[in-house]
């Protein structure tokens, strides 16, 4: 560090400079100190001042020119469709419940209701209701779409609250619009729910024609050998009942082993006599298969009688599900339950010209600064004879860039 009183910095700033390591050159007048920022402040401070106050009052003055913006605000509560009768019948289904998922998909609630006060078809209903293409002086359906959408403001809290809020130059008009957007929203859930439930209808109705027709061709299989279906429903357990008890005992003894391995060693006494027990069982169930073989191969009855129940019991499940559907179909859609109604506001929202005012005098105020010392870093390296070269190339660049551009064009 050098504190000799001959040296320009030291003699400039009353500060110590430090020494360039051996062999490296250090020049002092490259060094920032904050007295020269000071000095480049206080040489623009008119400027710095005036300048920015100047267009914080121009901005002042052009708030005054925007038409004032009101914005009314709505909230209701997250509908809950109460689970219908069909929804609690398909947990019963088992694998049934698959197949008609597509109709009772259930997603949240509130983002749901979200989107569809999104949608292009609340929209629509919107600007046909309060002419906003006119209003708003859209050529297009899609610009006035655009336009609402950016006067719109839809959110969904934890509370399950979801605030509708509207802003436009009118006040009667913005409690309007955000009050519609409740109104269409029910309109559009009536359409909805019916629709819903016309699927779930028109499903199991389908399923219930085919499944029809499949239990009327196995009953006539059934009686093509001699077997009709009031003499099976007489004795229905006599073909099928020793097979299934020896089928269910393999399957819980199977069970049983597994368990056993968690806690006994396959060289127990215990788990020897399980394995021997469900051999045995095993050597039971493909001796009845092999007789139930033999009596299928004889006139295919117990195969038949098979098919018959299976299609019997399917029928009666579908006949019981779309009876539920049709329950469904006739029910109300889900009601909305509006916690505020929007009224016109009393106070204009937007634009806050005090807000204006200071934000372009701050961003002025940055601009300038930055300004004045990249004009005096300038001026300062002018008067180095390499520095002026290098200035005098960034010039040069920038000229041919713009008289590129003037050919071109």
């Amino acid at each position: 560090m050098s504190k000799d009183p001959r040296d320009p910095a030291f003699a400039r700033t009353g500060l110590p400079v430090q020494q360039a390591p051996p062999g490296e050159y250090y020049d002092a007048e490259d060094e920032i100190s904050l007295l020269d920022l000071l000095v480049v402040v206080a040489e623009n401070l008119r400027l710095l001042i005036f300048g920015p106050l100047l267009a914080g009052l121009i901005a002042l003055g052009y708030a005054y020119t925007i038409s004032p913006s009101f914005t009314a605000r709505t909230s209701f509560l997250s509908p809950q469709k109460p689970p219908s009768v069909t929804d609690v019948a398909l947990a019963q289904l088992g694998p049934l419940a698959d197949a008609a998922a597509f109709a009772s998909g259930l997603k949240n609630p509130a983002d749901q209701y979200v989107s569809l006060l999104e949608s292009v078809t609340i929209a629509d209903a919107l600007i046909e209701r309060f002419r906003l293409m006119e209003i708003y002086e859209a050529e297009f359906r899609e610009q006035a779409r655009k336009a609402l959408d950016g006067n719109t403001k839809i959110s969904a809290g934890k509370d399950g609250l979801i605030v509708v809020q509207a802003d436009d130059v009118s006040p009667e008009r913005a409690a309007d619009i955000a009050n519609a957007y409740v109104e269409e929203l029910e309109a559009l859930m009536r359409r909805l729910a019916l629709t819903e439930a016309q699927k779930r209808r028109v499903f199991f109705e389908n399923q219930l024609e085919r499944t029809k027709g499949r239990l009327t061709a196995a009953e006539q299989a059934l009686g093509a050998i001699g077997v009709s279906a009031s003499a099976v429903k007489a004795n229905p357990e006599a073909a099928v009942e020793a097979v299934a008890r020896l089928q269910a005992q393999v399957t819980a003894q199977e069970v049983r082993l597994a368990l056993m391995r968690s806690y006994l060693t396959e060289s127990s006494p215990q788990f020897r006599q399980a394995q021997a027990e469900l051999r045995a069982l095993r050597s039971q169930l493909a001796k009845s298969s092999a007789g139930e073989q033999t009596a299928a191969a004889g006139g295919g009855y117990i195969e038949k009688y098979r098919h018959f129940k299976y299609q019997e019991t399917l029928f009666k499940l579908f006949v019981q599900q779309f009876e539920l559907a049709k329950i469904d179909e006739a029910r109300e859609g889900t009601v909305i339950q509006v916690v505020d109604v929007a009224f016109p506001p009393e106070h204009k929202s937007k634009p806050s010209k005090a807000k204006i005012a200071v934000l372009t005098t701050l961003a002025t105020g940055l601009l300038v600064l930055i300004w004045v010392f990249v004009r005096s870093a300038i001026n300062n390296s002018a008067a180095h004879p390499e520095a002026a070269g290098k200035l005098a190339a960034i010039r040069g660049g920038v000229l041919r860039l713009f008289m590129l551009n003037k050919k071109r064009t």
